[in-house]
C-alpha cells in the first residue's frame, strides 16, 4: 500500500548518479520535495515523463526540489542524465534492491521495478499529494502541478 496523503514521508538516503548521498529529510524546513519514482532509465514512458519535467523545470526551480528515483545503477542514471540534460537529481534505489520504493509502497515485486509513484512532501516532511500509476501507464503531470501550486510553493 502506497504512502498516503497526510502521513509522514519515509526518510531515506540514496546515492545520486555521482555516487553522492542525498537524504530526503535534508530538505525539511527549506523546500518541498516532488519525489518521482519511475521504472527504468532509457525506457520510453519514463523518458517522456522526465523530459517533460526537464522542459518545464522553470515551474519548479527554486520552489520545489524535484528528485527522480529508480532501481537503476548510478552508472546508468549518470549516462541517462547526461544524455537527456536533466537538471534534477536521479537517485539509485539499486541496493538493497528497491528498499525505498518498498517503503513508499510502489515496488513491483514481480517485475523488480518501481511503479510510477509521485509524492509531494512539504517542508515538515508530510505527504501532501500521492499518486501511483502502473508500468505502461503514463502520469498526468497536471495533477501534481496543481498540488504544488496549492502548497504555495
Amino acid at each position: 500500500m502506497a504512502v498516503e496523503v497526510g502521513s509522514k514521508a519515509p526518510d531515506f538516503t540514496l546515492n545520486d548518479y555521482n555516487k553522492q548521498p542525498v537524504t530526503l529529510s535534508s530538505f525539511q524546513g527549506d523546500k518541498p520535495v516532488l519525489l518521482v519514482f519511475y521504472p527504468f532509465a532509457f525506457s520510453g514512458i519514463c523518458q517522456g515523463e522526465l523530459c517533460q519535467l526537464r522542459d518545464e523545470f522553470a515551474e519548479y526551480e527554486g520552489n520545489v526540489q524535484v528528485i527522480g528515483v529508480s532501481v537503476d545503477t548510478p552508472f546508468s542514471l549518470k549516462a541517462w542524465a547526461e544524455q537527456q540534460g536533466y537538471q534534477f537529481p536521479l537517485l539509485s534505489d539499486f541496493w538493497p534492491h528497491g528498499e525505498v520504493a518498498k517503503s513508499y509502497g510502489v515496488f513491483n515485486e514481480g517485475a523488480g521495478l518501481a511503479n510510477r509513484g509521485t509524492f509531494l512532501i512539504d517542508t515538515t516532511g508530510v505527504v501532501r499529494f500521492a499518486e501511483v500509476n502502473q508500468p505502461g501507464e503514463a502520469r498526468d503531470q497536471e495533477a501534481w502541478k496543481k498540488a504544488v501550486a496549492e502548497l504555495g510553493a
